[in-house]
């Protein structure tokens, strides 16, 4: 079972209170091209990048979904992002004004309702999924997540609550995720706390933006559910909005038990760890990709110094990904550093380089030229390469224009971010 993928027909603009920071920000959500994925944008920060919805820019913050880019972030993410995955929607740019998204009623229904008057757009790539093929399983204290193999296509959701609060009873609710299930079942679901924790909420400077309307309280006989099993729904909503940080649809079965925003975020990591295996790995090859035959006839880069082994999926001029196997026996480790081998952040931008390479001279009237490496800018090397690792490479072109490019490209190990950079290229002829 496949779809296309799916952005908004029109722009979409709405402005609310921040259910943590109480600052009023305003949000404008506008269509994106297939491929983008979601991706945030501080308008407040016009120098910083755009921030995407991906595991690898996941910070960890108390009781929200935080996701971060250089200085810039965005809290509170995962009420949009589970409207976006229940309703199917693959590529949005959300322009913000501040740092936390609006609590609005304190569930996803207002985005649901959002979205859909703009309406919906089919896209014509077919959109991205990964099927799990093995059992995942995740454990911070008394909080576990299972992931589990389901035959049909699709996402199951279990969640099991108990709940330390006095009078307050758990319970266990199991939903098939679809558009009208969300919508119907989920979406209404508003965020709660406990009754006994509002003080020390209060004291640690959360929830100033909380009131009766948005914040189901515990424990509190004046409160009032919206739907039955209103908490644990809600549970539901945020683990949907936090597995859409994999960057792909999810066939399988979840099931969880006492957990949170930590704990969802850990098995995103590990889904994207096997996601990525899969692919680099040889199970799945994109048509596009090339060989490292293919790429030997494109760049003129040899032993020791072509740093690219296989190129996984290229998508025209736009955009390329592609892997290079780091070993002990690569000849800069001699002396780099003899006790600690390190792969230099040097070469990790060069490896970046080559793939923008293949990229650009995809294009006809490049033929016989050399993409040459003229500027670079916005470097940030954010962790160590070392023996053993898969260095996953992914290149955008920003612009191209005449005998010059910008790209953007980052390099990653396991789904962690550890380099970055905005690359800009002269072509010259060979």
């Amino acid at each position: 079972m496949t779809r296309k993928q799916r952005t908004l027909r029109t722009a979409a603009e709405f402005s609310g209170v921040g259910l943590h920071s109480g600052e009023t920000v305003q949000v404008r959500v506008l269509p994106a091209p297939a491929e983008q994925g979601i991706e945030f944008i501080r308008t407040d920060m016009p120098e910083s990048d755009p921030i995407p919805a991906r595991i690898q820019y996941h910070s960890e913050k108390e009781r929200r979904t935080r996701l971060q880019r250089g200085a810039a972030s965005v809290d509170t993410v995962e009420h949009l992002l589970a409207a976006c995955a229940g309703l199917g929607i693959d590529n949005l740019t959300v322009e913000i004004s501040g740092q936390e998204l609006p609590g609005m009623d304190g569930s996803a229904k207002p985005f649901v309702e959002l979205f859909q008057q703009a309406g919906l757009s089919d896209q014509r790539p077919a959109a991205k999924v990964f099927q799990l093929d093995k059992p995942v399983y995740v454990r911070h204290g008394d909080a576990t997540l299972v992931a589990l193999p389901v035959e049909a296509p699709g996402l199951t959701l279990q969640y099991v609550a108990s709940f330390d609060e006095p009078g307050v009873t758990g319970g266990t609710l199991q939903i098939d995720v679809s558009a009208e299930s969300f919508a119907k079942e989920i979406a209404p679901a508003r965020t709660f706390c406990m009754a006994s924790e509002v003080e020390a909420l209060k004291a640690a400077g959360l929830g100033k933006g909380a009131t009766r309307e948005n914040t189901v309280v515990l424990g509190d006989p004046a409160t009032k559910m919206r739907i039955d099993h209103e908490p644990v729904r809600h549970k539901l909503l945020d683990l949907l909005g936090d597995l859409s940080l994999l960057g792909a649809g999810l066939h399988a079965h979840v099931i969880a038990t006492r957990t949170g925003h930590r704990t969802n975020a850990e098995l995103v990591r590990r889904l994207t760890d096997m996601m990525q295996l899969a692919e680099t790995g040889g199970v799945i090859q994109r048509e596009s990709g090339m060989d490292i035959r293919e790429i030997l006839r494109m760049l003129p880069h040899r032993y020791p110094f072509l740093l690219i082994d296989r190129v996984i999926e290229i998508d025209g001029y736009r955009r390329a990904i592609a892997v290079k196997n780091v070993t002990i026996n690569e000849p800069f480790f001699t002396g780099h550093f003899p006790e600690r081998p390190l792969m230099p952040g040097v070469l990790q931008l060069e490896a970046m380089a080559q793939l923008a390479g293949v990229l650009l001279l995809r294009k006809l009237e490049n033929t016989g030229k050399l993409a040459v490496l003229w500027a670079i800018d916005k470097v940030k090397l954010r962790g160590v390469v070392t023996p053993g690792d898969q260095l996953r490479l992914e290149v955008e072109t920003l612009k191209m224009k005449g005998q010059t490019a910008q790209v953007r490209a980052t390099g990653s190990v396991a789904g962690r971010i550890v380099c970055e950079a905005n690359l800009m290229f002269t072509m010259v002829d060979a």
